[in-house]
């Protein structure tokens, strides 16, 4: 584990980075909102539309996958918003706890450092990982929180989650780049070039810009903060390596993908989504410090057992 560690240290040093740079003003609010932009809109996008180019999506998506991952994140999906609705507090801050409690940084952390140390090939699962936290996960609590607003379930949530995903840059170029290797369409040398250069901002970025932003979140609401965390970086893991080790059988490299992603810590569109319809965002900002703080340890314990998966 304390190879693993070292690997993953100079990540979390980054994002270390970031912070201080945030907690002294030296990078404010707007800068790291900015800087966001440009990873989330371009670099990223780069990234994944480069990885994805050179994917076939009929080799990659196994239904086992699929299922190990849904149902392990829907066990823990419920037991964190049933834990919430035990405390009594409203269905819509429910569905936002349990969001918390499976949705992982996977596109701004999690791409970028398992491609790192879990070969390449990791990016394909991580994003079929990112797939299914936004077309599913995300769109439930957009169901849940505009249908308990409204008192019903009608076309205009479909609108809402439609127009979502159209502008979510990560899923657009998730599928231009499947598109584009099932036509096998060859990519030109210097568009490739281009998509690398600037793909490779996404890294430091995305973690310079994670630590700028967890300078603005505060640690309210701690007890429940850590809960979640717990489930987060804990629970869901563990609850995704039983379901593809023993009820699905997932192919042993995918499986320590899958687990690996699982243990990211709560990501920052949550957040967004929270503070969006304002529902419970400083205890959804807690979530992030707490899970981001812990995951340092925790990341790279599962990263060193899923390891020894494959090799």
């Amino acid at each position: 584990m304390y190879e693993i560690f070292l690997k993953t240290l100079p990540f979390f040093v980054l994002i270390g980075v970031g912070y201080i740079s945030g907690v002294t003003r030296f990078f404010t609010e707007e800068a790291t909102a900015y800087l966001t932009k440009f990873v989330f809109y371009f670099a990223l996008s780069a990234m994944l539309f480069r990885f994805s180019s050179n994917l076939s999506l009929g080799d990659l998506f196994d239904w086992n996958f699929v299922f190990a991952y849904l149902l392990g994140s829907v066990v823990v999906y419920l037991l964190a918003g049933g834990v919430a609705l035990y405390r009594r507090v409203s269905i819509t801050e429910a569905a936002i706890e349990a969001q918390c409690s499976i949705i992982g940084n996977v596109g701004f952390l999690g791409i970028p450092m398992l491609a790192l140390l879990m070969g390449e090939a990791a990016v394909g699962y991580v994003m079929m990982v990112l797939a299914i936290d936004l077309l599913v996960f995300g769109s439930i609590v957009v169901m849940v929180i505009v249908g308990t607003r409204d008192g019903r379930m009608s076309l205009g949530i479909i609108r809402v989650l439609i127009i979502g995903l159209l502008k979510n840059p990560m899923i657009l170029s998730i599928v231009a780049g499947l598109l584009w290797a099932a036509f096998s369409l060859p990519i030109p040398q210097p568009v490739n070039e281009f998509m690398t250069i600037l793909g490779s901002a996404a890294t430091p970025g995305a973690l310079f810009a994670i630590g700028a932003s967890l300078a603005s979140k505060s640690a309210e609401r701690i007890e429940v903060a850590v809960w979640l965390s717990i489930c987060k970086l804990i629970l869901h893991p563990a609850a995704i390596a039983f379901c593809a080790l023993y009820l699905f059988e997932v192919e042993p490299y995918a499986t320590a993908v899958m687990i690996a992603a699982s243990a990211l810590p709560v990501a920052g569109n949550v957040y967004i989504q929270a503070q969006h319809y304002g529902i419970a965002p400083q205890r959804v900002s807690a979530s992030i410090l707490v899970s981001t703080a812990f995951s340092i340890v925790t990341v790279s314990a599962v990263i060193a057992w899923v390891s020894a998966f494959y090799v």
